[in-house]
């Protein structure tokens, strides 16, 4: 899921503070996961046709002004950056890129040292589903070191954003619900899901086996091309790791510096990536409570770490019995957890005591209590329940790439088995999904990611999105990669995100200098690194 952040939490933590770098992948990032059970392994392909020249390697580029109105915030933000905006023409099938054509969004800051430019550095925040076109305005601001050196390229991938978007129809922002305590519940959230395909289906039904990461990536070589450059470099993010590693798959000899952070299994992602993490989030929220039992005089959540988890599985138990009314919303057991995981993308002192604050309402609210919602907690609830459909192609991009169990009983089965030992997060995690019900099936076979090409792989031991083993396993899988790993910290996004001197000197230093570390890197807080 990971990772830029990116468009609201849960979907982040609360509708995620838009490429604003320290909260980076959050909100794309959980929803990014997806839930459901893990579908079968990926089976090793050959990207055979995919790597010729096409016709479209060649297109002239319009650039242009970014904002499309008044009210586009993120045109204008890239505009104030010195941003110029284009379109690239790609295929909608890359089996036949004689038919059908669809439209790629980029954005491009030009690197501010021309003498010293050494090529395009591609981004992705996260998701899948979150656009990326305006990720380049923060990263301009927060390393003027990358911006010297390269021409910062966004996108926003196809389907998303401006990229010929799918319009799913949701009242929602994200499809990540709760089964809740029972099988009324579970039989309820699976009705849900079912729903949201179908709706999903409904004038998109042409387009969506064509929403795999795999033709991301293909698309990801036409901009290279249409930009005129020999290869790429590439900084992504939580779900940006997975389309990364796939990119050096099936390009390996156009890829230049990758840079991968908070990096997922690519052996589990799809469906039911998030179904490994319910040890990674619990310490996430074992830590936050840490935090706020030392601040109970701010917060009254309890005075130890023990009583402020009670005060959260009140709430959870709270919401199974009648649910919480807060402002105009009616929040039951799908819900809470959501609610309580989102907000643990990030671990500074403002995010934990926003946190609080939300938790501090939620409890309020089993009392009876008549409750405002915080800003954070109201964002998060909009996104939920009345949601614009922002990040609507979640679902195609996740369901189009891997294959998912269509047997309801499967996922009831697995939440039951876990439920004693993951009570508060299982039946999140491990929920059914729209993919159960996908109209189309997956055009190809998962990529098998196994090479030995040079990455460096970024992240923190401590992330509750894209858990540690995970990111592990990327790092196994490019067998040519280094590690850098920050210690102690329990955040999605860590170069830039966590702020921590020692990881964003290493990373400049591959990215800017060419320096591989000779071997993995281990960070501390406002260290240098070791390793």
């Amino acid at each position: 899921m990971s990772h830029s952040t990116v468009p609201s939490p849960p979907v982040t933590s609360g509708p995620a503070r838009r490429h604003g770098l320290p909260a980076l992948a959050t909100a794309a990032a959980v929803a990014l996961g997806a839930l459901g059970l893990a579908a079968a392994p990926a089976v090793a392909e050959t990207p055979a046709g995919t790597d010729r020249p096409i016709r479209f390697h060649h297109q002239r580029l319009d650039w242009h002004g970014c904002k499309t109105g008044p009210d586009d915030r993120a045109g204008a933000s890239l505009d104030a950056a010195g941003a110029q905006c284009a379109e690239v023409t790609v295929p909608l099938d890359y089996r036949r890129p004689g038919g059908r054509t669809i439209s790629v969004a980029i954005s491009r800051i030009k690197a501010t040292d021309p003498a010293g430019r050494r090529g395009v550095l591609l981004t992705n925040p996260g998701g899948p589903g979150g656009p990326g076109l305006d990720l380049v305005a923060s990263l301009a601001q927060w390393s003027p070191a990358l911006t010297s050196r390269y021409d910062l390229i966004g996108m926003d991938p196809r389907f998303t954003g401006r990229s010929t978007p799918i319009r799913c129809g949701w009242k929602t922002d994200v499809f990540l619900r709760s089964a809740g305590p029972n099988r009324r519940t579970f039989n309820e959230s699976a009705a849900l899901m079912k729903e949201l395909a179908a709706k999903c289906a409904r004038g998109n039904r042409d387009v969506l086996p064509y929403a795999s990461t795999r033709n991301t990536a293909r698309d990801m070589d036409v901009i290279r091309a249409a930009l005129g450059e020999p290869k790429l470099s590439y900084l992504g993010y939580s779900y940006g790791t997975y389309l990364g590693a796939v990119y050096t798959q099936m390009f390996g000899a156009r890829a230049d510096r990758i840079v991968l952070d908070s990096a997922v299994n690519p052996d589990t992602y799809g469906p039911g990536l998030l179904s490994w993490n319910e040890p990674a989030i619990t310490a996430a929220l074992r830590n936050w409570a840490a935090w706020a039992a030392a601040h109970d005089k701010d917060h009254g959540l309890g005075d130890t770490t023990t009583e402020v988890l009670a005060t959260v599985n009140q709430v959870n138990r709270a919401a199974a019995r009648r649910p919480l009314r807060i402002g105009g919303y009616r929040i039951d057991s799908h819900h809470i957890p959501y609610l309580l995981f989102g907000p643990l993308y990030e671990d500074g002192e403002k995010a934990y005591a926003d946190f609080a604050t939300q938790v501090r309402a939620l409890a309020d609210a089993t009392r009876g209590t008549v409750v405002t919602a915080p800003p954070s907690l109201k964002a998060s609830l909009d996104s939920l329940f009345t949601g614009t459909g922002a990040l609507d192609a979640q679902a195609p991009i996740i369901c189009a790439d891997r294959a998912a169990s269509r047997d309801p009983e499967t996922y009831f089965r697995d939440i039951q088995a876990h439920r004693a030992d993951e009570p508060l997060y299982g039946p999140l995690i491990r929920n059914i999904t729209p993919c159960a019900f996908w109209p189309t099936a997956p055009v190809e076979a998962p990529t098998k990611v196994r090479n030995g090409f040079p990455v460096l792989v970024v992240g923190n031991d401590g992330d509750p999105g894209s858990p540690y083993l995970g990111q592990q396993a990327m790092h196994r899988a490019l067998t040519g990669s280094r590690m850098v790993t920050l210690r102690g910290a329990y955040r999605h996004a860590t170069y830039l995100g966590a702020d921590n001197s020692c990881v964003n000197t290493t990373v400049e230093r591959y990215l800017i200098d060419g320096v591989l570390p000779g071997g993995d890197v281990t960070c501390v807080k406002d260290a240098t690194p070791a390793g």
